[in-house]
């Protein structure tokens, strides 16, 4: 392999792994507070990509503000998912949320597939994302060097919030004990509501993201991508925000590179995550930055 051929995967490789850490996020920080493994996740994806293309489609709303949009209105769906599926059932035993969790998930495919239609439709891409720039002989994408860094700002702002202002200090409070943190005068559901909801503008920032390198959305386009995040949240450690990114990006230079150095096993690629799962909950199960955890009442 040519060293430029080696750099053109290594930054798919890092542009890749960004997206799964992204979504990852949100993941992590809805099963850090509430230890629910929020099965829906990935579909807010899809919802996002949706809210977007409709907004350029229907309206004279350039990408700049239906995008913004579309990042609110999947957190707004966020909170109102946590209304629904999870607060009635806060105080119902574990397996009741999980349940709610697959069934929300399946409820918002169908329900795309009803009023939309299984039709998929291409996403536009905006033409400043679109531009390919050379760099030492490497043809890149503008969007492949936009999408880490976009990753890296939005998990800086991220952790601003959770440790450097009060409602991260209640949230922080409340992935600990939810009993004492009420004590305190701290209202949870309030807290739980807000980590939907940033945990959901996070998917979606990912969603569109995600649509913009493979620009064709369908009613079941986040299920891969919600469940490659979802192991890498666990590979990072599902809890931990950073260790959730640290796992995407292995996730996700480990499938680009092994094609790129072994293209025998290109059809095996999304094996790869299975297996460092599997490996990670074999030798470290609560992942490589994860905490021993203790369950909440």
């Amino acid at each position: 392999m040519t060293s430029t051929i080696f750099f053109q995967q290594l930054i798919n490789a890092i542009s890749l792994g960004s997206l799964y850490g992204l979504v990852a996020i949100g993941y992590t920080m809805v099963y850090g507070i509430l230890r629910l493994i929020n099965f829906a996740h990935g579909d807010l994806l899809m919802f996002a990509a949706y809210v977007a293309i409709y907004m350029g489609a229907l309206t004279v709303f350039p990408w700049y503000l239906s995008f913004p949009a579309a990042i609110l209105a999947t957190g707004i769906l966020g909170i109102l998912l946590d209304r629904a599926a999870y607060r009635p059932l806060r105080d119902a035993p574990r397996i009741s949320l999980l349940i709610s969790a697959i069934g929300a998930s399946f409820l918002m495919q169908n329900l795309a597939l009803v009023i939309i239609g299984g039709v998929p439709k291409a996403f536009p891409r905006p033409e400043v994302f679109d531009r390919v720039i050379t760099l030492f002989d490497v043809r890149i994408q503008v969007l492949a060097i936009y999408t880490p860094i976009i990753t890296i700002i939005l998990l800086l702002g991220l952790l601003f919030i959770v440790y450097r202002t009060k409602v991260g200090k209640a949230m922080r409070a409340a992935s600990k004990d939810f009993e004492t943190t009420r004590l305190m005068g701290i209202n949870v559901n309030a807290v739980i509501a807000m980590t939907f909801f940033l945990g959901s503008t996070l998917a979606a920032a990912g969603g569109l993201m995600w649509a913009m390198r493979f620009p064709q959305v369908n009613p079941f386009m986040g299920v891969f991508p919600g469940l490659k995040a979802f192991i890498a949240a666990v590979v990072g450690g599902i809890g931990n925000i950073v260790g959730a990114v640290i796992g995407g990006f292995i996730l996700g230079l480990g499938e680009i590179l092994i094609v790129a150095f072994v293209p025998q096993l290109a059809q095996y690629r999304d094996a790869f995550a299975f297996v460092i799962l599997i490996l990670v909950l074999l030798f470290r199960p609560t992942g490589i930055m994860g905490e021993p955890i203790t369950d909440k009442s």
